[in-house]
């Protein structure tokens, strides 16, 4: 029995080891996009880049095999946990190991994939702090929330600065992101084709997102008053 708690709380801390690896990897993989995205650089020619971003990608498909080793249910954890799988695919190798040639705009969508997988992993750890559900919620709730706000502020500015003259400099971008996605809306309208189409994806997102935090707070007044009354009946 003991041997088993044992081997159970290994576990448990190999996973959470991953896990903050797997994040500290993301954040480093937003500073090298943002980064390029600001000066101009083509990061299919950027040689640190690609293989920087190839070994990330090695590790998260590396963290999937190894907690699917781990898994008790190794057929459920396939079912629940491949999406993992396909968002650790180093793609953008893939295409220039290949010569497929795809737009500019499409290129950096796919530099986007491993990062969804380390905003999952994120989430998940972020959430864990707390043993409280509804602050565990919130807390993961605010990540991807400002995750999904700046990546879709940088990719609005990569598609747009140059071809709009209303967007300058990235501040601009993230301003434009906050408006669509608090769905308040913005004097900067986009002027290319996926400009047009991300803001209609941060407005929905916001749609979506948004009243979980009315939920959250609703929640949080609904114990805070149950609490109270308790105390006043004691």
């Amino acid at each position: 029995m003991a041997s088993n708690e044992g081997t159970s709380k290994l576990h448990k801390y190999l996973m959470d080891i991953l896990r903050w690896i797997i994040i500290i990897l993301s954040v480093l993989l937003i500073v090298f996009i943002s980064v390029d995205t600001f000066k101009g650089i083509n990061f299919l020619e950027n040689h640190r880049y690609m293989t920087f971003q190839f070994w990330v990608c090695v590790i998260f498909m590396a963290d999937f095999f190894l907690e699917l080793g781990l898994s008790e249910n190794k057929w459920h954890y396939l079912r629940s946990h491949f999406l993992y799988f396909l968002l650790s695919i180093p793609y953008l190798n893939l295409i220039n190991i290949l010569d497929i040639r795809l737009s500019g705009e499409a290129l950096f969508f796919v530099r986007f994939i491993p990062l969804a997988r380390g905003v999952m992993a994120m989430t998940i750890v972020v959430g864990a702090f707390s043993q409280n559900k509804l602050t565990s919620f919130l807390a993961s709730y605010i990540v991807s929330l400002a995750s999904f706000i700046y990546l879709g502020s940088l990719l609005f500015y990569y598609c747009e600065s140059g071809a709009n003259h209303e967007v300058t400099n990235f501040g601009l971008a993230l301003w434009w992101a906050c408006m669509n996605a608090t769905t308040l809306g913005c004097d900067i309208y986009p002027v290319t084709i996926t400009g047009k189409i991300l803001g209609c994806i941060l407005s929905v997102g916001g749609i979506v997102m948004f009243p979980l935090f009315t939920v959250y707070i609703t929640s949080l007044i609904r114990q805070y008053t149950a609490k109270y009354r308790h105390n006043l009946t004691d």
